[in-house]
């Protein structure tokens, strides 16, 4: 590394002799999540994180779209129904009748901020919600960004702007994990411990055994055809 680097990396970091410096190359997503285990396992490791106290707090402001580098296109973030933020409304509105994305656009849409929202307590999300989109107008504009055309969205989603278009009312809500509260509560790690019938990482229930397999008549009466091949 140049020493002109070096001594930038040691004046950005306001490192010591005797400390370490930890950094990674990648994508964001990559970068954070890797910097992120690391840093909750060293904190572990050293005895950082206090027990018996809760810190909680409101996250917000989630980007609206994120970049999907496979299909060269923009994706939701949450889902294609999420309201964006009043103050970036205008901003979708313009940029869904764009007919090229350059990269001036990209970066304006990825900065798009959701009208979304989670709770955190002690770095475990107990709940998260959103802001819906209520006008037919928004909610086509967010369908053109997403490659959907105008023909597909009312052949799959023509109900909604139907129903949106007479004028329904801002709605929105949010979803708590009572089971991920109480596992906080009993200084747990995972809500395995403290949910009665646990599944395991393959989605099996080692109590009751599910899933087993079915008669194929019960397959008729619910119209369900199976593929799987006999063993």
């Amino acid at each position: 590394m140049p020493e002109g680097a070096q001594r930038e990396l040691l004046a950005r970091t306001q490192a010591k002799p005797g400390d370490i410096i930890f950094f990674a190359g990648d994508s964001a997503e990559i970068v954070f999540a890797t910097l992120s285990a690391l840093r909750l396992r060293m904190a572990e490791r050293f005895k950082l994180i206090p027990h018996n106290s809760y810190r909680a707090l409101w996250i917000v402001d989630f980007p609206l779209f994120e970049w999907d580098a496979e299909s060269a296109a923009v994706t939701s973030m949450h889902h294609p129904f999420t309201a964006p933020v009043p103050a970036d409304v205008a901003t979708v509105l313009k940029l869904s009748t764009a007919e090229n994305i350059g990269s001036s656009e990209k970066a304006a849409l990825l900065a798009v901020r959701s009208n979304a929202y989670d709770y955190v307590l002690n770095g475990v999300e107990l709940g998260g919600g959103s802001i819906r989109i209520h006008d037919s107008t928004l909610q086509q504009a967010v369908f053109r960004l997403l490659k959907i055309r105008d023909e597909d969205a009312q052949a799959k989603f023509g109900f909604l702007l139907k129903a949106l278009s007479y004028g329904a009312p801002p709605h929105g809500g949010i979803a708590f994990g009572v089971d991920r509260a109480v596992m906080l509560g009993l200084n747990r790690t995972s809500i395995r411990d403290v949910m009665a019938f646990p599944k395991t990482q393959k989605g099996i229930c080692l109590m009751s055994g599910a899933p087993s397999p079915v008669e194929e008549k019960q397959l008729r009466e619910l119209y369900i055809k199976s593929t799987a091949k006999n063993r």
